[in-house]
């Protein structure tokens, strides 16, 4: 009984990491991305991963009709949870 906990947690987070993003969803933020360039900033500390999260201190952008927001970090485009503020996928 006390593994049971634990194993619902690590699926939690497990689900959490993989996050889908429809082709079509896709389509529309790549696109947007490339119409709304942003000036790219440095993060100092924090690793362009999936899963990572971004500081209070960045200022995510908003791509219309998704849920996802973005901003250039190292000349990369990165789509963030806005609820967790953790990285979802690094465009290179």
């Amino acid at each position: 009984m006390i593994s049971h906990p634990l194993l619902l947690a690590g699926i939690g987070a497990a689900a959490a990491q993989d996050v889908i993003i429809e082709p079509q969803q896709e389509t529309v933020i790549k696109e947007y991305v490339k119409k709304q360039p942003l000036a790219s900033v440095k993060i100092p500390g924090v690793e362009l991963n999936i899963g990572s999260p971004l500081p209070d201190t960045v200022e995510l952008h908003e791509v219309p009709n998704v849920k996802y927001r973005y901003v250039v970090v190292d000349n990369r485009t990165v789509l963030v949870d806005p609820s967790t503020r953790k990285i979802i996928k690094v465009y290179d």
